[in-house]
């Protein structure tokens, strides 16, 4: 049963990122660029001054302050380990690819953003609030679609992202760590070179942990 569940899942996930998700992503982004006029790289000057600004009032929320939010939100272990094991497999030259889809993806950040300020709502006490599934329904006339991406989304942040995180910590390993060295080790064992290997193991386990529950 084991063995059947992750062979479909590794199908379903070869499929999805070997051919439909990078090739929609990366058209995506190259549509939005040239429909935008190169946004990303034209507002650049726009985007680092509007950091600068202060909030409007004390209870309001700076421009600094949305863009830490908005970073700390994006970026995590997997996007960290995942950058490391990249470059692993992939040589340096792994850098200038993601640099590059990077610089496509901010085209479609842009555009993303730019709905969600569009088709926001205020609430009662003047407050804001949307995001894709609100735009999604306003934009699309789609109120089943908006809820399916809901639903998604909480799934994913509830537990795709964690195991994610974990698997990429895990999996980098064997990469970063030589073999040759651990079954040479195997070969020469002594109380010190156990409690070695204990302390290795049970600060990765901790490490790994420490990562799921910040995420």
């Amino acid at each position: 049963m084991y063995e059947a569940f992750s062979t479909l899942i590794g199908t379903i996930s070869n499929v999805m990122y070997s051919y439909l998700l990078i090739i929609m992503l990366l058209a995506a982004g190259i549509y939005f660029s040239l429909r935008t006029g190169l946004v990303q790289l034209r507002m650049l000057p726009e985007a680092v001054r509007s950091v600068g600004e202060r909030s409007g009032g004390k209870d309001s929320v700076s421009s600094f302050q949305a863009l830490m939010v908005s970073t700390a939100s994006r970026v995590g272990t997997g996007n960290i380990v995942g950058v490391a094991n990249a470059i692993a497999i992939g040589g340096y030259g792994a850098v200038f690819w993601m640099w590059l889809i990077a610089l496509l993806g901010g085209a479609t950040a842009f555009v993303e953003s730019t709905l969600a300020q569009i088709y926001k709502k205020r609430a009662a006490d003047g407050s804001s609030y949307g995001g894709p599934s609100y735009y999604i329904q306003a934009a699309l006339n789609s109120r089943a679609l908006g809820v399916v991406f809901a639903v998604a989304l909480i799934a994913t942040y509830a537990g795709g992202f964690n195991m994610l995180a974990s698997y990429n910590l895990i999996d980098s390993f064997p990469a970063t760590v030589s073999m040759t060295n651990i079954s040479s080790a195997r070969t020469t064992w002594s109380p010190s070179s156990a409690a070695r290997r204990s302390r290795f193991w049970s600060a990765s386990a901790s490490w790994a942990a420490a990562s799921v529950s910040s995420k």
